[in-house]
């Protein structure tokens, strides 16, 4: 079991970035668990199916489809919020360093003494579309559940939900 504390470390790291993340989405702290448990299941779902020999991409897509309908049972108790907490627990997976290679590449290439200009370009490239289908599948992952169960159920539902949650 050497895959455990690497899927324990991704897990909680995950969960404290995704609680930072709902600082900046303005939650109450009352609410902060709710993103902090959200990033903590992504990350550690798409640690355990990178570990298994996924791809990124579709790790990431699993990750994020697990997250949202994880949440979707609690939409009664969250309310509108529930999207931004499924948001807030997938932004950690957004993967940083692939795009910092293909800005880092870009402006390789456009130097004035640029070396190696077709192997750098394909590299940054080839990073710029890791970065573009892991947001598409995050993004695809977040909708389907909505999708799915449907949202007219979700904004008929939430007409009981009282006033001071609706503040998450």
């Amino acid at each position: 079991m050497t895959w455990a504390p690497h899927l324990l470390h991704q897990a909680f790291f995950g969960g404290l970035a995704a609680a930072g993340f709902g600082i900046l989405f303005n939650f109450g702290l009352r609410a902060l668990p709710w993103p902090a448990a959200a990033g903590a299941l992504a990350l550690g779902v798409r640690a355990a199916l990178l570990s298994a020999g996924w791809s990124l991409e579709s790790a990431s897509f699993v990750a994020a489809l697990s997250c949202a309908a994880a949440l979707f049972p609690f939409r009664r108790r969250l309310g509108p919020a529930a999207g931004a907490i499924a948001l807030a627990g997938c932004i950690p997976m957004i993967p940083g360093a692939f795009f910092g290679d293909a800005l880092l590449g870009f402006l390789a290439v456009s130097s004035p003494v640029a070396q190696h200009a077709d192997a750098t370009l394909v590299k940054s490239l080839q990073s710029l579309l890791r970065v573009f289908f892991t947001l598409a599948a995050i993004g695809a992952g977040l909708a389907i559940p909505s999708q799915i169960f449907g949202r007219s159920r979700l904004t008929q539902e939430n007409a009981h939900v009282p006033q001071h949650l609706h503040r998450l």
